[in-house]
């Protein structure tokens, strides 16, 4: 091959990588640029009627005025209920298929596949399964335990295949070391692989929370519509989100309320994602971890 082939191949493979670095770039920043666009929008439209009484307040003439003081106690109760419940279920469910079975065993095949169907089930039909189970057959009606315990439903696959693929990135060494110490797997389990999954833990924690604070259909069926504070988990409650729903559809005039109501929902959805980071690196940083 003559040199100047040689330049030209060099110049040629030069001329890809800044063409495929642009391309990278390029996919980055619309990525990023579709968020900015969305929170630009619901700042624009929202940002004059957030205020510590919209937060406090309950609503008035249907949404059109007043606050959110109710509806945020109904959605942080649902979220509550949604977590403690999904969040145990579903970390067993992540140990066991990820340390207590084979990836090629029947039981991890069938659970695994349990999830993956369970996860794309439309939210519409979890809406309609917690109506029948809970509201009608186990008499809860219209309250926030019903909305709770059937988010939960939803919320379990997601929470236990993201611990389950963090604690399978775990390295081999851990478990070799603990076992050559004597350390049983349960302790080596609680004691050394879940702190080095937390960042994982913390992952697959906050995508639920974002899923329960972002449902509105299986909400319709389950925990009501009633914006009322509510003085006990068998109260109905109406959460943001379908509050969100309601004004922007349902109620003429409610479209700038509908906007702030986002807005707060976006900005409680960012402090909880930054909330969870710190609380990770605070309690399990890296350094000990590794050490």
């Amino acid at each position: 091959m003559s040199q100047g082939s040689s330049v030209r191949l060099a110049e040629s493979g030069r001329l890809g990588e800044r063409l495929g670095s642009i391309i990278i770039w390029l996919v980055a920043s619309s990525v990023a640029g579709v968020l900015f666009c969305i929170v630009g929008d619901l700042v624009w439209h929202g940002v004059s009627g957030l205020n510590a009484s919209f937060i406090i307040d309950p609503p008035a003439r249907s949404g059109r005025e007043g606050g959110v003081g109710p509806i945020l106690v109904s959605t942080f109760a649902v979220l509550l209920v949604a977590i403690a419940a999904s969040l145990p279920v579903g970390l067993a469910t992540a140990i066991c298929l990820s340390e207590f079975s084979c990836r090629e065993s029947r039981f991890g095949a069938v659970v695994g596949h349990a999830l993956d169907l369970l996860a794309s089930v439309p939210s519409i039909v979890f809406g309609m399964f917690g109506n029948a189970l809970f509201c009608n057959l186990l008499g809860m009606g219209y309250s926030i335990l019903a909305g709770g315990l059937t988010l939960a439903c939803m919320v379990l696959p997601i929470l236990a295949r993201t611990i389950e693929a963090s604690l399978r990135s775990v390295p081999e060494d851990y478990r070799v070391a603990a076992a050559s110490l004597g350390i049983s797997r349960t302790c080596c389990t609680v004691s050394v692989l879940l702190p080095a999954a937390s960042s994982g833990i913390a992952v697959g924690l906050v995508l639920g929370i974002g899923r329960v604070l972002a449902e509105t259909a299986a909400l319709l069926f389950t925990s009501g519509y009633v914006d009322r504070m509510p003085r006990s988990v068998m109260d109905s409650g109406r959460v943001l989100s379908v509050h969100i729903y309601d004004l922007a559809m349902n109620i003429p005039g409610g479209t700038e309320n509908a906007y702030t109501a986002s807005l707060l929902l976006v900005g409680i959805l960012v402090v909880i994602n930054i909330a969870a980071t710190l609380l990770v690196r605070s309690c399990f940083p890296t350094e000990s971890v590794a050490r």
